[in-house]
């Protein structure tokens, strides 16, 4: 099987997810720990399309996520800047995935990239914006 852009942008908007994880974390100056995540997770008997769109971004990861499920993870910050943030503004997702890329973008590129994560107001901002992501839903 051969995958091009507009199949990567189809299964993210079936399949994918733009989160950002808060990990309490003592050695950080917040003590809470911002992780944002591209994420396409699926049945390990198609692991092998994950190991494609792997090969497809030139990043990230293929990991276990349970017993029956794989993820296909991107966390680097470099590669979510540099790959996959670009890669979704060029290729424009279609569900209501799109408005939690554009909530993803926004930590990513103007709170993380500026280090808004190291103050209080930041990291407040931060939290909101992560509140409303994975919860819209496009109107008819």
């Amino acid at each position: 099987m051969s995958i091009n852009s507009d199949w990567i942008r189809g299964f993210t908007d079936g399949e994918g997810c733009f989160y950002v994880g808060l990990n309490k974390n003592k050695t950080m100056i917040m003590q809470i720990q911002v992780l944002p995540e591209f994420a396409i997770a699926q049945h390990s008997r198609d692991v092998k399309v994950l190991y494609q769109i792997k090969d497809f971004f030139n990043c990230g990861i293929v990991k276990k996520n349970n017993k029956e499920v794989m993820c296909y993870s991107v966390r680097n910050l470099k590669h979510l800047n540099t790959i996959i943030i670009p890669f979704f503004e060029k290729n424009e997702l279609l569900t209501s995935k799109k408005f939690n890329f554009i909530k993803f973008r926004w930590i990513v590129k103007c709170m993380l990239e500026r280090k808004y994560h190291l103050n209080e107001l930041g990291l407040k901002k931060i939290i909101a914006i992560k509140k409303r992501m994975n919860t819209q839903k496009i109107k008819k």
